[in-house]
This record gives C-alpha cells, structure tokens and sequence, in this order.
C-alpha cells in the first residue's frame, strides 16, 4: 500500500526548466508590485495603501469633524482588513498623508509628531493620533451610492473599493511617487485652482492642445514653494509624459552695513532642511566656498529662515552660483507621470491624465444619478401605495380588520387595489397617526417633488451634456472650498521670455492693486465711459477688509517698476502680470514679486525702454525728493533694488518719469501745494536720501507728485467725491522746500485731498474708492476753479465709502 502511494506521488512530478519558473515567478512578483503596491491609479490617483487607509478611516467614521483616534488602531484596522504587507508601510503611508510639506493638500489630519522637513521620523504609531480632513473625504463622497467596484480582500472575507469616487483631481494636486519593478513614477503636485479650471477647459473644447492647457496650468506648485527656473522641460513632461523641472530654493538678499546676508525662505520639494544645512557648512569647512562666516537655522512656525552671513566685500551672486551648484539650493525634479489605467502602466500626457479622470468622473456620476434615480421611484412606489390608501382608508381599515392573518390582508389588498406587495406592505406598516390631515399632505408633497426629482435625474442619465455640466459645477464647488494661491513661482529663462513676447500682442491694458497686495490685468475696453455723477462699475471684486489702493494703464509690452514703501524697486514686463475678468480679486503679488514681510507697493510707473537721457523723481509723505538717472533701474535684483535712503518713519509715496528740466507740484493731505523747479533737484545715486521739496505742517501729508505743464491744469480729488481743475500757472514758482500755496479749501463737506493729477479737457480719469467701486470720468466734465474753492460733486458715494486715488487714462 505505502509503496503504491509513492509511486503514484512521484508520477505526479512535472519537469521544469529552472529558467521557466524563474521567469513566471518574477513576471508574477513584478506584476503585483506594479499592481497592488507602486504606482497610483489614474481615476483616483492613490496606490492601494493609500486607499484602503482612507477607506479604513472612513469606515471607523473618522471624519474632519470627528474627535482623533490611535493611529496604532487605525493601521490595525487596516492591516487586519485590507493592506497585509506589515504595519510599517501603513503608518509611513499615513504619515506621509499628513505631512504639509509631503502633500500639497494633506489627505489626513495628524495630531503629534508626524515628522519634520529636516528628516526627523514621525513618533511611534501608539503615540500619534489621526482623522480624515475635509477634503478627504470629497475623495470618499458617493462611495455608498454603488457608484465604484468592490473587490474581495486579500482572505475574501470583506469587500474593498477598487477605487475612489475621487471629487478632487488627486493624481495632479497631490501627485505621486513610487518605485516598482523595471519601472517608477514621479508625478509632481499641481495647484487644485489651476488644476480645476484645466479640466474645465478639457471639458468645454477635448481638442484643446497642451499649449492652451499650460496657460491654465501652468507649472507643479510644490507644497514647500520655490522656484522654478524655465518652462521647457515642464512642457516636455506635459506632452510626453517625461521631463525635467530645475527648483531653486527662494532666496533674498538683505545688506547691513558694508555686509551682505543671504536669507534662504523655502526650499526645493523634497530637500532636507538639516541636510541642507550641514551640506553648505562642508563646504564651507572643504574651503569650497570662502566668502561665507556664519551659517545658522531660524526656523520657526511661521516658516523656514536659513541665514547665510557672507564676508565683507563678498559678493552675494557669486556665492549663489556656487551653492546652486554645489548644494540642494537648487534641485532637479525629474517628471515621469506613470499611472495605472485599467490595471496596466501607461505613460500618460497631462491631456490624458485629465481625459482618464474626466471619463472617471462620468462614470462616477452617472452611477450616482442611476442610484438616485433607482432609490426616488422605490420611494415613489411606496408612496403611490399610500396614496391610494388614504383615498380608501375606511374600506382598508375594514378589510384589514376582518381579514384573520397578515398573508390574508396583503394577498387582498393586492387583488382589491392592483398594488404590488411591497405597496401592500407598506399599507400595513403604516400608523394610524399618518392618517391625519397634516400628515396626508405631506405624502402628497413628498410625492410631488419625488416625481419631480425622477424627471430631473432621467434628463441627467438622457443627456451627456448635463452629466459634463455636474462635473464642471463639482470642480468649481471645489475651487471655492479648497482654492488657494499658487507657491511655486514660476521664472522663464531669457530665451522662454523673448519667445513669450513674440506671442503677446501689443494692447492698452488696466492695471489694478489692492490694498492686500493683489494684481490684475484687464483690457481697457472692459470699461464704458460714464458721465460725471455716475454710480461706476465694480473694478475689482475684494475681501471686506481689503480695497483697491492703486490702478494704471499700460501697454502689454512696456516694463512696470514697483516702488514700495521702504524705498525699493522691483521690475516685470506688464503681460507677466496675469489677465483676470473684471471681477476677479487677481494674483496675490507675494507670488510675482519677492517683497519682504512688511513690504507693500506705494508707487508704479509703466516705461516702455530704460533711457539714459530720462530721470526718475521721488516724492516722500514726508516731503523727501530725489532724482536718480532712468538706467540706475534697468538690472534690478529678484528680491528689488534700493531706489531711495529713507528716513525713519518715512514712505516713498509717488515716482515721475522725467527729463531734467520740468516744473514739479507737491500737494498735501490738508490742501497745500508747492511749485518748483526740478533742476533745484541735482542727479543723486540710486542709494541717496535726497533733499527737503515741501516743509510740512503739523499732521499732514503728501499725497502727490505731479509734473507742472502750462497747458495743463491740476486736477485735485477729495475723499468725499469732490474735485476741481485749476491752471497750473495759478501756482506761483518758488524754490524746493517751502511751505507753498492754498490748493484746495478743505472743509468738512469735501474731505482731505485724496489725490492729484495733470490732465487736459481731453483727458479721462478714472477715480476708485475703498470699496472698490470705478467711475470713468472725462475731465472736461470737471469745473476749472481758482484754488482756494472746495470743488464740485464728481462722484457720488456711499456714507461708508471714501475716495482713495484717481488715474489719467491713456489714449
């Protein structure tokens, strides 16, 4: 018997060759890591682990409004549930969900220490806790609604979600990295604003090109800022699928005494801070890089702050140069954007990564609506059985009451009423206090609008177009909840800017700056001319708390210089500054310009080349003036130049593009103006304090600098909505520095003087005030007056509302 048993056990071998089973069992082993661990879903944009904690989480009910659990528990839960690969791939997948410098939008809110940017490890899973955050679970939203596929678990005692219904575009936002087998993907994080518009945009034209796209999109916006330096290799990526970004660190220069110090604020995606650091100290140490004496991290939570002391006479871009080389400063971001398309690797555009979410956003929809659909005529059924009851209730009531069982009343009802048994089921289930009047009426209402929700759904499930309309609503819905500005910054190299003004046509533009520090281009066209004593329209749609401050026009292809308050100068071509509709608050100007913390633009002045025979005239609210030669500006640094020395407690408020010989007035807050010539002014450097133009009077102010020009009249604006002209020649021509004339009669009527400016009786002016609202005014509408008048009524203004400034328009 034993010796049957072997040999028909050993007949029961098959032969292979060493190399088959080698084959097959790596092919297997690669497919599942390809598959089940690595790379990210192209629908929802998660790996498996990823989505089986979210879904792990939802489960246990840890919702953003949900008291904090063990993560200990929560990595349990799905190790013995969904994920059996070992606690540690779980917990560093959630941390990592949690890390704000990790993910652009954290997927998980974490409560301890959850790691650091300088590679300090999260503390052990017993010690942290965690839930899911808001928009996490728009991840998750409709999942109940038999909108995506179960698959058994790993033992097939539960079910899990193949994938996610995904209401945020997660494979872009948050991107994803991950090494498989023979292959890897590195997709890099994009800003969920810029993200949403660009499926919009696929949406409303699917023959879009990557070109129109990038307009929309156009660069990763890192959770840890930076910059980045070229668009090439971006567009690369976004047609391929395979590309180079270059990141720099954001660095700025700050000068004390004859010393300069580099000041680093954030640093490329993915670079450890104490890594960083102790690299630059090495090199310091090797004698690489001599010009550095101090090094030192002063880091906090309001941000990253790397202070890099240099020696004195150092030059600070020399020693940039050598760190971007040498160090992390500068990093490569190499993109490979690899997801998983119906269980296969594909190398996707970023036209496809959209198309494959828009196509799973379809579907997700149209399953909702089916489920919506299919749980309103179930409704709908029952209460149609209701109603036919209330209309027979006392033949009902009869019927159920001499009927001896349960089966027997069901089994009549249904023969008496033609109902179906679930009808006849509910007719039985139903308490006598649903028999009053007031309870009546609401079956019947409920009805009604049930009836109507079933014809809407049909519509949605009978038309593409109206599921495509729900996708673009959802993606807009999530703008307004999850919007944010941009903080990757974006820098073209010389080359990427001459081909980018090639494409730009040349057109007037209006400029507009608010309080708060956001930027906007406009076409000029957008606005109608009104006539004097009009309401206006809205230039620009702002916080509460914010107002328009400052409005220009400009030509697409002229240069702005940004003077701010504390004497600097930052450069931008007028196109780099982005077009937004009327309504649009506009780019926060933190995101195009590196300004310091308490920086703020006071003064710009549009020119269209840097000419040596021109001069720049700056005015101060203190009564400062300086005039420094045009091409001292023409090669400013990223973080701005200095323009002007100030004094202590002093602003630099108004700047004029000048040729050496013209007359200036100086107008103040209280109704003074100074004339004077502008060669009383002599040519000073850029550093320069410059020289006393008005002697001021207690508690006031200049508001105003403009050129005096005999055939020109001064224009003076209030804060109540009143003005004049007045001829220039009326203000009589005295030396720089004195107390001057009578400008305009404050009284309590009109208001202080809330701005100037030279215009003729064909020019239009456009006036704005604190809340934003615009008035475009010709000036031949304005009285001209003598100086010492109030002025008459040019607009018209709400009891809370001020006049704040005024611009001449260019014809």
């Amino acid at each position: 018997m034993k010796k049957e048993s072997k040999e028909s056990f050993v007949e029961k071998i098959t032969k292979v060759g060493i190399e088959d089973e080698m084959k097959k069992a790596y092919i297997d082993y690669a497919m599942s890591v390809i598959v089940s661990r690595a790379l990210p879903s192209a629908e929802d944009g998660l790996k498996p682990v990823q989505r089986r904690i979210l879904y792990t989480m939802y489960q246990m009910n840890l919702l953003h409004n949900k008291p904090t659990k063990k993560t200990a528990r929560i990595v349990g839960e799905c190790m013995g549930k969904y994920h059996p690969h070992g606690d540690a791939a779980i917990y560093d997948s959630l941390v990592r969900m949690a890390q704000p410098f990790s993910f652009r939008y954290c997927l998980v809110e974490g409560q301890g220490n959850f790691g650091s940017i300088d590679g300090d490890p999260p503390a052990a899973m017993r010690y942290t806790e965690a839930r899911l955050n808001k928009i996490a679970e728009e991840m998750l939203k409709d999942i109940d609604k038999e909108t995506v596929k179960f698959i058994p678990n790993f033992d097939g005692s539960l079910k899990e979600p193949f994938e996610l219904p995904a209401k945020i575009p997660n494979l872009l936002v948050n991107g994803s990295s991950g090494i498989a087998v023979g292959m890897a993907t590195n997709i890099p994080p994009h800003n969920i604003v810029e993200t949403s518009e660009a499926i919009i945009k696929v949406i409303e034209n699917p023959k879009i090109e990557v070109e129109e796209l990038m307009q929309t999109i156009k660069a990763p916006d890192f959770p840890t800022g930076g910059i980045i330096i070229g668009t090439a290799g971006i567009k690369q990526a976004y047609k391929t699928g395979k590309g180079k970004v270059l990141i720099r660190a954001k660095i700025k220069i700050e000068e004390q005494k004859n010393k300069q110090r580099i000041i680093v604020t954030e640093i490329p995606y993915m670079v450890n801070k104490a890594q960083l650091i102790q690299d630059i100290a090495e090199l310091v140490k090797d004698k690489k890089i001599t010009e550095i004496s101090d090094i030192r991290d002063e880091s906090s939570r309001e941000g990253i702050r790397i202070v890099i002391d240099l020696k004195h006479g150092a030059n600070s871009d020399i020693v940039l140069n050598k760190l971007y080389k040498h160090t992390r400063l500068q990093d490569t971001f190499g993109i490979n954007m690899l997801a998983l398309v119906e269980n296969e690797p594909k190398l996707l555009t970023l036209k496809e990564l959209i198309q494959h979410y828009i196509t799973h956003r379809r579907k997700i929809v149209r399953k909702r609506t089916q489920y919506d659909l299919k749980q309103a005529e179930d409704r709908a059924h029952i209460l149609e059985g209701l109603l036919i009851a209330l209309e027979n209730i006392d033949d009902i009531v009869k019927l159920i009451k001499q009927s001896k069982t349960t089966e027997q009343a069901r089994t009549e009802l249904r023969q008496k009423y033609t109902i179906t048994e679930k009808q006849a089921q509910a007719i039985l289930d139903m308490t006598l206090k649903r028999l009053t009047s007031l309870e009546q009426t609401k079956i019947k209402e409920e009805h009604e609008k049930l009836m109507k929700l079933i014809k809407e759904l049909k519509e949605i499930l009978a038309d593409e177009l109206k599921i495509l309309a729900i996708i673009k609503d959802e993606l807009k819905e999530i703008i307004e909840k999850y919007g944010d500005e941009r903080r990757t910054q974006i820098i073209e190299t010389e080359e990427e800017k001459i081909e980018m003004e090639n494409l730009i046509k040349p057109e007037e533009t209006v400029i507009t700056i608010t309080h708060a520090g956001y930027v906007k281009r406009i076409n000029l066209d957008v606005y109608k001319q009104q006539k004097r004593g009009g309401k206006g329209i809205k230039a620009t749609e702002t916080k509460e708390e914010d107002f328009v401050e400052n409005l220009f026009t400009a030509n697409t292809h002229d240069y702005v210089l940004f003077f701010t308050n504390t004497g600097k100068v930052h450069w931008l071509k007028v196109y780099q500054i982005p077009e937004a509709k009327r309504y649009a608050k506009g780019t926060a100007i933190v995101n195009l310009l590196q300004l310091e913390k308490n920086e703020k633009i006071t003064a710009t002045i549009p020119i269209k080349e840097f000419k040596k025979e021109q001069n720049l005239l700056m005015a101060t609210k203190n009564g400062i003036v300086k005039k420094t030669n045009l091409e001292e500006f023409s090669h400013p640094r990223k973080g701005g130049i200095k323009a002007i020395g100030l004094n202590e407690g002093d602003e630099l408020i108004k700047v004029l593009l000048t040729d050496g010989t013209k007359q200036i007035i100086l107008a103040t807050a209280n109704g003074n103006a100074v004339k004077f010539k502008e060669t009383d002014v002599r040519e000073m450097g850029r550093t320069a304090a410059g020289v006393r133009g008005i002697k001021l009077k207690e508690n006031d102010k200049v508001i105003g600098a403009i050129i005096a020009e005999n055939d020109k009249t001064l224009l003076t604006v209030t804060e109540k909505g009143y003005g004049k002209r007045t001829p220039t020649t009326d203000y009589r021509l005295i030396s720089r520095g004195g107390t001057g004339v009578k400008n305009i009669k404050i009284t309590e009527k009109n208001g202080k003087v809330a701005g100037i400016a030279s215009v003729t009786d064909h020019d239009e002016i456009m006036l704005i005030t604190q809340k934003g609202i615009l008035i475009r005014v010709p000036t031949k509408d304005i009285s001209v007056i003598g100086r010492a008048t109030q002025g008459v009524r040019i607009m018209k203004l709400d009891n809370d509302d001020k006049l704040i400034g005024l611009t001449k328009v260019k014809e």
